[in-house]
């Protein structure tokens, strides 16, 4: 079972990171930052279409700031979404402004709708963790999936990541009899290799999404991080490995009843050769994010000797303990996919 060790230090965007998000168009100004939503005057609980506390809070804010507010609001999503086009903005309002109060960071989620159709979309305004925009950028150039995220001084704005949530699916679709396990289970393993190959840690049901696809003769799986704050950070192996994870039994059990150890071992090393493949393909914007991570501090220093021990005795390679740092910690690990 893996556990995290305490609870995880917060580290500001260091002036290397910066430079990255500007060269790449990731830093861009905005109207209003973390720091001006938390003048909200009231809140009220959010509960869900059953009644049961979503944990999130509704927030509100004094007439004479809500309407500049939701404007600086909606401008941040033309930002995101249409390069700064207010024009088709005309159209969309702010329903509401959620806080997650259980969080560590404490995000706010902003829904806005269509007043057209009510079509609605969802993104978050956080605060710019810089653990958090390492494990985004990953994500965006290792994985299936790209990610839009921005950031500003100290805020970071995510678009939402569509899905499932993970413990939301186990509980009410796991024996759902149009599901199909071997996909499904062949699924979380590929996604268990994707989150050790580039380390991102604590991915637990309540941090993943599941993405389901019909097609026209089966149904498409797709595990999806939607929590990158712990890129990185904790020093045991198994924190970067979610089939250690309680949480995750059900889709544990899914694979070891459907899929056998020869398929396991074949999936991992489908999963290795696209990260390999996606490593050739963004050469420079690879190696741009490892650099501004090996000169910037993201963990405290017994997390990297544990973890850089623990990988060296894993894959049997000394290389592991000249590690100085996380970044170059992950430049190692993910040397190995192309290594292998």
């Amino acid at each position: 079972m893996a556990l995290i060790s305490k609870k995880k230090l917060i580290y500001p965007i260091s002036p290397g990171l910066r430079a990255f998000l500007v060269k790449y168009g990731r830093e861009v100004d905005f109207p209003i930052h973390y720091s001006d939503l938390l003048r909200y005057s009231g809140s009220i609980p959010l509960y869900d279409f059953k009644g049961n506390d979503t944990l999130w809070e509704t927030v509100f804010f004094a007439e004479s700031d809500r309407e500049e507010i939701h404007q600086s609001v909606k401008k941040i999503y033309a930002i995101l979404k249409a390069e700064g086009d207010m024009s088709v903005m005309d159209h969309l309002y702010i329903d509401r402004i959620d806080l997650c109060v259980y969080g560590n960071t404490q995000p706010f989620r902003v829904r806005i709708v269509n007043r057209i159709n009510d079509n609605f979309d969802y993104f978050y305004i956080k605060n710019a963790d810089a653990s958090r925009v390492y494990g985004l950028e990953l994500e965006h150039l290792l994985s299936p999936n790209r990610i839009s995220y921005l950031v500003h001084q100290n805020t970071l704005i995510e678009e939402h990541i569509a899905g499932i949530p993970g413990e939301q699916f186990m509980r009410q679709h796991i024996n759902d009899p149009n599901l199909n396990p071997i996909r499904l289970a062949k699924e979380f393993v590929k996604f268990n290799e994707r989150c050790f190959v580039r380390l991102l840690g604590d991915m637990h049901s309540s941090n993943f999404v599941i993405d389901v696809t019909p097609d026209f003769e089966e149904t498409h799986y797709r595990i999806r991080a939607i929590d990158f704050d712990q890129q990185s950070y904790e020093g045991k192996k198994s924190i970067y490995l979610p089939q250690y994870f309680k949480e995750n039994n059900a889709l544990i059990q899914l694979g070891i009843k459907h899929i056998t150890p020869e398929s396991m071992r074949q999936y991992q090393r489908e999963e290795r050769a696209l990260i390999a493949t996606r490593l050739k393909s963004a050469t420079q914007e690879i190696e741009d994010v490892l650099s501004t991570m090996e000169n910037d501090i993201v963990s405290i220093p017994e997390n990297i000797e544990n973890l850089k021990k623990e990988l060296a005795k894993h894959y049997a390679n000394p290389n592991f303990l000249t590690c100085k740092n996380m970044g170059q910690i992950v430049r190692e690990s993910l040397a190995q996919v192309l290594h292998r």
